[in-house]
């Protein structure tokens, strides 16, 4: 019995450490195939997701060329912008060949829009100034679509003297310009991208910025009227405040550089 003990013990001692040799390590092929998971599921810049495509979000901009887009009240897309890196690139004023000095102008991408939810990335220089504009309106009394358009500002808070400007840092980045503040303010420090989304649905428009709702606003409400009266823009347009329909998106020539990508958008 004693001899017979032994060698069951001795087997199933092996039969433990050749089940311990062979088992598969779960946890790390786990944690490698999680890994590989996370890294293939960044989407790639301009462009849409498989869930954005099924969800009829539209890409405004291919990062390859200016298709889609030309200059405010013109044909052509103007030569003081270019596609660069991956990105639209307002060329600063000072940088400019007396030819794209010549031909310059905002952006508009060449569709008119009234609902919908308009997602962008914005880079600025130092002390660097510019603008999104939506709803805006081609009139033939009218050079610069902030004549006719809100506009989310871009902005180097802390170099670009407009940032001590207005009122309560309403033309501060993610403020509706010369209107309402953005709170919080969370721009990004120069030469960081900036995440926006802008939704427009009945009338209610919202502002987030780096994924934080910043403002809201209803374009018919007796609010509105009374910011737009106490701003700058009846002197530019009397009918600035009721301007805001149907229109087109845009981005400012203001002269300096700025960069903007992952331009898309979903009508609603």
């Amino acid at each position: 019995m004693k001899n017979n003990t032994t060698v069951m013990t001795v087997t199933l001692l092996s039969l433990v450490i050749f089940c311990s040799c062979n088992k598969k390590p779960e946890s790390k092929v786990d944690e490698v195939s999680e890994e590989k998971k996370e890294i293939t599921s960044i989407p790639a810049v301009n462009s849409l997701t498989t869930s954005e495509k099924v969800d009829g979000w539209q890409l405004m901009f291919d990062g390859k060329t200016s298709n889609g887009w030309r200059g405010f009240k013109m044909d052509n897309f103007p030569s003081n912008w270019e596609v660069v890196d991956g990105t639209l690139h307002m060329i600063k004023g000072a940088d400019q060949t007396e030819e794209q000095k010549a031909n310059k102008a905002d952006i508009i991408y060449d569709k008119q829009f009234e609902n919908f939810v308009f997602k962008l990335e914005w880079k600025i220089s130092e002390v660097g100034n510019s603008g999104i504009f939506y709803l805006g309106q081609e009139l033939d009394e009218f050079k610069r679509i902030y004549h006719t358009a809100p506009e989310m500002q871009v902005l180097d808070n802390d170099k670009h003297p407009d940032a001590k400007k207005g009122k309560d840092g309403n033309r501060k980045a993610g403020s509706l310009y010369d209107l309402i503040p953005a709170k919080p303010q969370n721009a990004r420090a120069v030469g960081e991208w900036n995440q926006v989304e802008i939704t427009i649905n009945d009338r209610e428009v919202t502002h987030k910025q780096n994924g934080v709702k910043v403002l809201s606003y209803n374009i018919d409400s007796p609010e509105w009227k009374e910011l737009v009266a106490d701003s700058k823009f009846p002197k530019l347009n009397p009918n600035w405040v009721n301007m805001a329909t149907k229109g087109y998106v845009g981005l400012q020539d203001h002269g300096d550089d700025v960069w903007f990508r992952n331009l898309k958008i979903k009508e609603l």
